[in-house]
């Protein structure tokens, strides 16, 4: 059975709803990349070098990463030589195939966030200013909310003028109250009242934003560092997730934030923003392959519900729902 009749299957087990959003969200990569797979197999009678050349170029295009696009090359390459193919059409297939493989080979760590009952779960967020982080808090909020879990959201960003109000907007919006100071206050402070304060209130999920400036890196360590202590001597084992918010649609530029936060702090996700916005998705393999992190969540819509649980195989659906469709 190929590869795409093995994930429409598994895929139709999933619900519609999480199919589409990865299939509509991922319409300008896949335009990009699926196309340009496509066109290559059209065009080429035989998999050759000058195939895999151009493979290549398409690859890196879509932001897949020069070290990931090199290690996949290779593996197509050997599995072209050991299942004898001769149709660029058959290699298609297998690079879907492959990149699934490439997301999860080697990797323990679990792309679902790390959520308890009966505990006090603090999740951490951090990145720099723009990439949607209020944003990605307030979506959260409203989907945890949904689930019938009392959350909470901590207004650590004192610095940005009208983060503040941001936040409490989203607040309002997703159901959940938010814990402040005023402008110009110490985060960590901030995080002490919110954390005593969930306590109280027996809150299932704590949502803590953090200033995203990253122009003085010895300033934002020292910051995240008192925030993180305060936050684990009144929760023991918290903050159980620390998660970066990353722009999807600034390609490889988001990676060179990821390489610079996982230095300051110990980073336990990605979440990636604006993945509907970018046609280089592939950055998502990228961020996984070169930087071990696992992606626990996509933004793929404007909506409030477009904050999806990020999954490999809807991911690969996504890049090629046609062909899946098709299968």
């Amino acid at each position: 059975m190929s590869f795409f009749k093995k994930l429409k299957e598994s895929i139709t087990k999933q619900t519609d709803s999480v199919s589409s959003k990865f299939r509509d969200g991922l319409t300008k990569t896949r335009t990009n990349f699926s196309e340009r797979v496509n066109d290559l197999v059209s065009r080429y009678r035989k998999v050759d070098e000058d195939f895999f050349e151009e493979l290549e170029e398409v690859l890196i295009g879509a932001d897949v990463g020069f070290d990931t696009v090199m290690q996949l090359i290779d593996e197509l390459k050997n599995e072209v030589k050991r299942k004898n193919i001769q149709d660029p059409i058959e290699v298609r297939d297998v690079i879907s195939e492959k990149l699934v493989e490439i997301y999860e080979a080697g990797h323990e760590d679990s792309s679902k966030l790390d959520l308890e009952e009966n505990r006090l779960n603090v999740i951490l967020f951090v990145g720099v200013n723009g990439v949607g982080k209020t944003t990605t808090i307030g979506k959260l909020a409203h989907k945890l909310n949904s689930e019938g879990k009392k959350v909470l959201l901590a207004a650590g960003d004192t610095f940005r003028a009208g983060a503040i109000e941001q936040l409490e907007v989203w607040g309002e919006r997703a159901g959940a109250d938010v814990i402040k100071h005023s402008a110009g206050s110490d985060p960590a402070a901030v995080m002490f009242d919110a954390v005593q304060s969930a306590k109280a209130r027996g809150v299932d999920v704590l949502l803590c934003d953090t200033a995203g400036r990253l122009q003085n890196k010895v300033n934002l360590m020292k910051e995240l560092e008192k925030v993180k202590r305060v936050i684990e001597r009144e929760v023991p084992g918290a903050p159980q997730e620390v998660l970066l918010v990353l722009d999807a649609t600034t390609g490889q530029n988001a990676m060179s934030q990821a390489k610079q936060f996982s230095n300051v702090t110990n980073v336990t996700g990605i979440v990636l923003t604006k993945l509907d916005g970018t046609a280089k998705g592939g950055i998502v393999l990228a961020i996984r392959n070169e930087l071990k992190l696992p992606v626990k969540l996509v933004g793929l819509g404007e909506k409030m519900d477009d904050l999806q649980a990020f999954d490999a195989e809807q991911y690969v659906y996504g890049l090629f729902a046609d062909l899946v469709e098709e299968a």
